[in-house]
């Protein structure tokens, strides 16, 4: 579906500006929920249960210890979603440890995250696990539903735009300061594809979910830049270091795209995978990171 066509086409017959249109359309993003349900008919992967993995191909562990599986998605089976581009066939399986990734702080959150691609035509077998222990997440099938997301700052609620842009990037306040219809874009978004707010356990796409107080992804990433390049340059004057990171925060949003996002578990940890959109493109899967988030 040429969803991007579609919002073009209705506001430019609401009489807004083409080029606002155009600035506006490249912060819309749309994501892939899935959940048990009735989403639809078609089944596009499990939730928990035990994953088929290929012939060969040891449980996804660390330090000895099998990583719980989260989830696995059948490709072919996705609704197409324009820019954000997964594989078309093959599975994707995702496997996380919470517990342990908390236990280890930042320092160690990938060696706690999986994500296994499995070409199509691969022989696969439902996987035991390797050892004694229960399955983390009951099994039920996944359905799936396209659904718009704008970034902070541009997402639709009651507050006031002033209180909108509080999380916003320096780019989402660069474009609300210079377009003169905003609300009415914001609003086309709610009219084309009204969204209900449903249960959902794994999310696909769009933007990065912020969890309690937790730095969003890019602003770890981001913060993270300017404590290496501090190492070379400890002088560099404060002005300069949160116009560095701000930027490089905004840089990061552009690049980057959820892979895979979904509740835990444990009530108060959540998984957040992250990849780059060419890395996505190009099936450089072992490149994703993981920013799990913590409540408690």
């Amino acid at each position: 579906m040429e969803r991007y066509g579609r919002f073009r086409r209705e506001a430019i017959e609401r009489g807004i500006p083409a080029d606002q249109i155009d600035r506006f359309a490249e912060q819309l993003r749309f994501a892939i929920w899935l959940g048990g349900g009735d989403r639809g008919e078609d089944v596009v992967g499990q939730s928990g249960g035990l994953p088929r993995l290929p012939a060969g191909t040891e449980w996804p562990s660390e330090q000895g210890i099998p990583l719980p599986f989260v989830a696995s998605l059948d490709c072919a089976a996705l609704p197409r979603v324009e820019k954000l581009p997964l594989p078309v066939d093959g599975s994707l399986l995702f496997f996380l440890d919470p517990e342990k990734a908390f236990d280890a702080c930042s320092r160690g959150y990938d060696a706690f995250a999986r994500v296994l691609y499995v070409p199509a035509g691969t022989e696969t077998a439902v996987r035991q696990l390797p050892s004694d222990g229960e399955v983390p997440y009951p099994e039920y099938r996944l359905h799936a539903e396209v659904v718009p997301q704008l970034p902070p700052g541009l997402e639709p609620d009651d507050e006031d735009m002033n209180d909108r842009l509080m999380f916003a990037s320096d780019t989402v306040k660069q474009l609300v300061g210079e377009l003169t219809h905003t609300e009415e874009l914001i609003a086309l978004v709610q009219d084309l594809w009204p969204t209900e707010t449903g249960l959902s356990s794994l999310y696909v796409g769009g933007y990065t979910k912020r969890i309690g107080g937790s730095y969003a992804p890019e602003e770890q990433m981001a913060r993270a830049g300017l404590r290496a390049r501090l190492e070379t340059e400890p002088d560099l004057p404060r002005p300069e270091r949160i116009r560095w990171r701000r930027e490089e925060e905004s840089r990061l949003i552009r690049e980057w795209v959820p892979l895979a996002q979904f509740p835990t578990e444990h009530f108060c940890h959540f998984g957040r995978f992250l990849i780059r959109f060419d890395d996505l493109a190009a099936g450089r899967f072992d490149r994703m990171r993981s920013f799990p988030a913590f409540t408690e």
